[in-house]
């Protein structure tokens, strides 16, 4: 960059400016070390792939899993596959081949993914904390509680609902007057690119930070009182039903967590730990939003038997295609 374009990308500029596009810096203060992150993360995204990849054809093709909580479970994975999309071809063009720059239009597009499908995503995990407190609680109603055509109606609401909150916020942030393209992120994050901007962003900021606490206070007190009330019937059941019930809802839990502890995690840096190292916490916002999506469809498939036995159907299946082949 030559001195003539320091000044006029300085923050000191005022007057601001459109870029065409933006520069992607990775993980700041870790720059010598992207190469060692571009391998393990290449195997993520395989694996994210493929992992969802097969468990949304078992779930397809294989009737018996044309349940609710096998149809939720394949949002999930659609989901999963978007945001780590969103993310990962990008990121690995930064790691592997220093491929830093990134266009205004694509930029944004990104941002709006990753929010919206994250906003989604939480909405999927709360819709199946409810289909397990009905399954625990209320096991005779299940069917009529839960039914096949909720499914559709819980995906159009989740993604209704994360539009909603998430269009105003790239609409503000697009709008911004920038005096800098230099985005100190791995990815194209709302805070890290309005920071960019030469005028007051206290209203972005804001904002984002209000959706994020206003989408947790819907979710997290749903999702803490499905398993609250589930816990009190588990505790009620013979001993012998006990361990049977909360099997039920393990997976769940465990996907739940990594997604929603790293977001808490990353919320208690930005308001308590101002001198924690940056990289901290873009690697905390990297995890929740790219280890849920590899850690799905391994759970969900080392825990289900019948989404085991869907996997080795998609096989045999192909297997036996191929021999016909022949």
């Amino acid at each position: 960059m030559t001195n003539n374009e320091a000044t006029i990308l300085s923050p000191a500029n005022h007057t601001g400016f459109t870029p065409s596009s933006f520069i992607l810096v990775g993980i700041p203060g870790l720059e010598a070390y992207h190469i060692w992150f571009a391998a393990p993360l290449s195997f993520i995204y395989i694996v994210t792939l493929v992992g969802n990849c097969f468990l949304l054809l078992s779930v397809k093709t294989v009737r018996s899993l044309h349940k609710p909580m096998y149809l939720l479970i394949s949002l999930l994975s659609f989901s999963d596959m978007v945001l780590s999309s969103s993310i990962l071809p990008k990121m690995l063009a930064i790691f592997w081949s220093n491929d830093v720059e990134i266009s205004f239009a694509a930029c944004f597009f990104q941002m709006f993914l990753v929010h919206v499908f994250a906003g989604v995503e939480s909405g999927i995990l709360t819709a199946m904390a409810f289909d397990r407190y009905v399954a625990v609680c209320h096991p005779l109603r299940y069917p009529t509680i839960v039914t096949n055509s909720l499914v559709p109606k819980i995906a159009a609401i989740s993604l209704t609902r994360a539009v909603f909150v998430v269009l105003p916020e790239s609409l503000l942030a697009i709008r911004v007057p920038f005096c800098s393209r230099s985005i100190v992120h791995s990815f194209c994050e709302h805070i890290a690119v309005v920071k960019l901007s030469c005028t007051d962003i206290s209203l972005n900021s804001a904002y984002g930070m209000g959706v994020t606490i206003a989408v947790g206070a819907m979710d997290l007190p749903s999702i803490g009182v499905s398993y609250a009330l589930i816990l009190r019937a588990v505790l009620n059941f013979p001993s012998k039903d006990r361990l049977k019930a909360f099997s039920t809802c393990i997976a769940h839990v465990f996907v739940m967590s990594l997604f929603f502890i790293p977001i808490l995690f990353s919320l208690s840096l930005h308001r308590f730990n101002t001198n924690i190292p940056l990289y901290v916490h873009i690697i905390v916002v990297n995890a929740y939003l790219l280890l849920p999506p590899v850690a799905n469809p391994l759970i969900y498939g080392v825990r289900m038997a019948e989404i085991r036995h869907g996997v080795l159907q998609l096989f045999q299946k192909e297997k036996a295609r191929l021999c016909l082949c022949k």
